[in-house]
């Protein structure tokens, strides 16, 4: 905006210096010569901006040699006729905006100078300070005003600048934590179904290679109870690459049913029992539960040397409740916030917290462990 101001007074006062001189000063020898620097002072103006002579943030030899031809030309106009003196305004902003700060300032204050001498020579009658004190005030005027609005542009691109490198860190943090989350949820899946799968059947293979020779039909039993295991854990597999719901609520199955066909493995008994009336719940509550429960028992089985277990389904209005209690050997104390060792119980309270619920854990030595899930019916976003 202001460029093109400046550019339309520097035409302005061209054309109405040219008038001026013509009016006051017609069929001199100087005329033709006035005349034709004039026009050539503006082809150089118009040309400048053309090959980028007046653009850019450090000056360059074209640059420089635009400006010293559009000022070497402005300097003989004043010499020739004084009154060509006002067109120095926007070669003001024209020098500012080619030449470091310091050369602009510099060159600014030979240009006034010139400005104050051909105002002086133009001067007749009485000696008048308007004269002398004008040119070096508008002159500075203009710097400041054009320093003014760099020192603002700067700041602003500055600014941008900012937002942009915020933006790029804030996508690359929320990158990275996207990829951190996925990798947790994996790690998650995977401990609640592939590993107790593999644990549950290195279990049950074991128990069959001690009772092969004794008892083949037992070992055989373990062995089939295995492949099922093993045929689980393929799905499970498929559905991790496949990123779809857990094998066990797909074609619709419900979540109480898929509850209630859990084991812990080999001499566990597991109960299931199911409280309050049923509602539909978000697929994402419904697998995190399930996932819960497996981990629960998966626990259980390696832990806490259970003979059984209960899973407790409750609907309490404005939430569901997964209890999970066993009665094996216990332990001292509440881990419903402290430290857990291993992987288990962590990826258990991680899901809990994505889902805005509360988790509570209770054992006594010799009195088993009893975990309670709490989900709000409409989880946390």
């Amino acid at each position: 905006m202001l460029a093109a101001v400046m550019h339309t007074a520097f035409f302005l006062l061209l054309g109405a210096s040219v008038a001026r001189f013509l009016l006051r000063h017609p069929g001199e020898p100087r005329t033709p010569w006035v005349i034709a620097l004039s026009v050539v002072l503006a082809l150089l103006y118009v040309l400048g901006p053309a090959i980028g002579a007046a653009a850019g943030t450090r000056p360059t030899v074209r640059r420089l040699l635009w400006l010293g031809l559009v000022v070497a030309t402005w300097v003989v106009l004043v010499l020739l006729a004084p009154s060509f003196a006002w067109c120095a305004v926007p070669l003001f902003y024209t020098a500012l905006r080619t030449l470091p700060p310091r050369a602009a300032i510099t060159l600014v204050a030979l240009l006034t100078a010139l400005v104050v001498i051909a105002q002086l020579k133009l001067a007749s009658g009485p000696f008048d300070p308007n004269l002398l004190l004008a040119p070096p005030a508008v002159a500075a005027l203009a710097t400041a005003v054009f320093v003014h609005m760099e020192r603002q542009a700067a700041d602003q691109r500055a600014l941008i600048d900012d937002l942009i490198r915020t933006r790029r860190e804030l996508a690359a943090t929320e990158r990275r934590e996207g990829t951190l989350a996925e990798r947790q949820r994996l790690s998650m899946e995977i401990h609640d179904t592939l590993a107790q799968h593999l644990s549950s059947q290195q279990m049950l293979l074991q128990a069959a290679d001690r009772t092969w020779d004794a008892d083949p039909g037992t070992a055989r039993a373990h062995v089939r109870t295995a492949t099922g295991i093993a045929a689980r854990g393929l799905a499970e597999a498929r559905r991790l690459v496949h990123d779809l719901a857990p094998p066990e609520l797909a074609d619709g199955a419900a979540l109480p049913d898929a509850l209630r066909a859990l084991d812990a493995g080999p001499g566990i008994t597991v109960r299931f029992h199911l409280e309050g009336t049923p509602v539909p719940l978000p697929d994402r509550t419904q697998s995190a539960l399930l996932r819960i429960a497996q981990g629960a028992l998966a626990n259980v089985r390696e832990h806490s040397g259970a003979r059984a277990a209960a899973l407790t389904l409750s609907f309490l209005g404005d939430q569901v409740v997964l209890d999970v209690a066993d009665d094996g050997r216990g332990f001292t104390g509440t881990r419903a916030g402290g430290e857990d060792r291993g992987h288990g119980l962590p990826a258990i309270r991680a899901r809990v917290r994505q889902l805005g619920g509360t988790l509570t854990i209770e054992s006594a030595p010799g009195e088993g462990t009893v975990l309670s899930a709490a989900l709000p019916l409409e989880p946390a976003p």
